[in-house]
């Protein structure tokens, strides 16, 4: 292990955790704050994603790809919120699971036909494909830093606007009393059509990061989802605060775990069984600290107030 090398998988962990949160503050407003069981939130990153590397390909521009795709996953969210998840919000959990477990299903397939089962490649521009020297003969990966960037900037954006403004006091109020919050004056199916698309446009962003970093194919959301729950959970439902510093522990926890565990293993076994090993035991690490935080605190690390 050299400084180095743990110094590049620090930024590499920092790069994922703050792309988890994008994920996980999404469905912290639609799940924590709404209190609405949405299992297709993964299937928003992969439109997100869909949407950039598609428009970039179309385009020939990757800034504008982006900027085209970034109201698609808004207008994704505000029309599957009107068409179908308005007509859930009474339904017990139950039905929302089945009903949103269905939407992952229908998305995966629609993406299989309109783009075809075959997998899609976001190309960086050359001004995003180099390297910043982050230490002397430290080069490190512009992209990813401008990832970290835009997911902390994100980050004090969505706690300004949920924690700080009359729009966040109106969203926690609709979610803990619809019935008097509309009787105030309030437009509560409006507020709850806006969260639900700025979760899914949070998501979607995630994706269009993502994109050039990995393979864009229908179904990629559905791992992330799992860690975004598993983020919300240890950071407390509900929680943005949380979310954020959950999801760079497990962030951190995964990234180094999958490149120092298989060192550390080949000490006691064969390299092979080592590599094989050294992931999965990451991942499970990652539940294993879950189920240890909720003995401990229940409401997970940092549970909202009231």
């Amino acid at each position: 292990m050299t400084l180095i090398l743990l110094l590049e998988q620090l930024f590499n962990g920092l790069q994922f955790g703050v792309t988890l949160f994008l994920i996980a503050a999404g469905l912290t407003l639609i799940l924590g704050i709404m209190d609405f069981v949405f299992l297709a939130h993964g299937a928003q990153v992969m439109i997100g994603a869909y949407a950039a590397a598609s428009l970039t390909s179309l385009t020939g521009n990757f800034f504008l790809g982006i900027l085209l795709a970034i109201p698609i996953t808004f207008a994704s969210g505000f029309i599957l919120e009107y068409v179908l998840i308005r007509h859930l919000y009474r339904r017990d959990h139950m039905d929302q699971v089945l009903a949103t477990f269905g939407l992952i299903l229908f998305f995966n397939e629609l993406i299989r036909i309109g783009f075809g089962p075959a997998a899609l490649f976001s190309n960086l521009p050359p001004s995003l494909s180099g390297f910043i020297y982050i230490l002397p003969e430290t080069p490190y990966p512009a992209f990813r830093l401008i990832v970290i960037f835009i997911g902390l900037v994100l980050a004090i954006g969505i706690y300004i606007l949920v924690a700080k403004t009359r729009m966040g006091a109106m969203v926690r109020a609709g979610a803990s009393n619809p019935d008097m919050t509309a009787a105030l004056g309030v437009n509560i199916h409006m507020l709850r059509r806006f969260i639900f698309s700025v979760g899914a446009s949070l998501a979607g962003v995630a994706g269009m990061m993502l994109a050039p970093l990995t393979v864009v194919e229908p179904g990629m959301g559905e791992p992330l989802l799992i860690l975004s729950l598993v983020v919300i959970i240890i950071g407390g439902i509900g929680s943005v605060r949380g979310a954020f510093i959950a999801a760079v522990l497990v962030g951190l926890v995964d990234t180094i775990g999958r490149v120092f565990l298989p060192e550390m293993l080949r000490a006691f076994m064969s390299q092979s069984a080592a590599d094989g090993a050294g992931p999965a035991l990451a991942s499970m690490i990652i539940y294993i600290l879950m189920a240890v935080i909720l003995v401990f605190k229940p409401t997970g690390l940092f549970p909202p107030k009231g």
